[in-house]
């Protein structure tokens, strides 16, 4: 038996494994703010975030669920064997990426170290709606390749709900100001995640 052709599946596995877990752990962490328990709230961002509780519902709510069934898309199994369920699950997950880009949207200009931070949620914002919006329109006119890589690029944002939050875990702990890794972490989050994104579309793309 060739080991590339067995490492490959087990390097997928492992890397889905990875952004599931992750991707549930801090889905979990940001699910209390939907209690809109206000001491569940950044501290510098507590009475904003008050002021602008529908705002917050929609990005949070969205952010959450479409973090939680964002992996469960890619499964191939999944799509062969259940593809009922998957085309309901990619029903749910789409307004939710949706809802969340609106949400970051609504909230930019009250956010939290103006004019940078903002600037990069705006932008990340901006490309989950495009990518969100693009994998829905081809999938209605039947266009499954591009689908999975417009689905792909759509997750990869959303996905910069774990990135941002581990970049400020990294960047705090080795003494970095914590407006500093906010604010660069506004913009490497979903950056570093497209650069990912791209390599996984060039994979699918070789292998038709």
């Amino acid at each position: 038996m060739n080991p590339t052709s067995t490492g490959v599946p087990r390097r997928r596995r492992a890397g889905w494994l990875a952004v599931t877990v992750s991707a549930t752990a801090i889905a979990l962490l940001a699910a209390p703010y939907l209690t809109l328990d206000p001491d569940t709230f950044l501290e510098d961002q507590r009475a904003t975030y008050q002021a602008h509780l529908p705002a917050l519902v929609l990005h949070i709510g969205g952010a959450v669920t479409a973090l939680l069934l964002g992996p469960w898309q890619f499964l191939p199994r999944l799509r062969t064997r259940l593809p009922a369920l998957h085309r309901w699950t990619g029903r749910v997950y789409l307004p939710a990426a949706a809802a969340t880009g609106v949400g970051g949207l609504l909230l930019v200009p009250v956010g939290l170290y103006p004019p940078l931070a903002p600037a990069g949620f705006a932008v990340l914002a901006v490309l989950t709606l495009v990518s969100t919006v693009t994998a829905f329109a081809v999938i209605r006119r039947g266009e499954v390749a591009r689908h999975r890589i417009w689905m792909v690029r759509s997750y990869a944002l959303i996905f910069t709900g774990v990135t941002f939050r581990l970049w400020l875990i990294v960047l705090t702990g080795a003494g970095v100001s914590f407006q500093l890794a906010y604010v660069t972490g506004a913009w490497s989050g979903w950056v570093l995640n497209l650069l990912v994104a791209e390599r996984l579309v060039a994979r699918l793309r070789r292998e038709g």
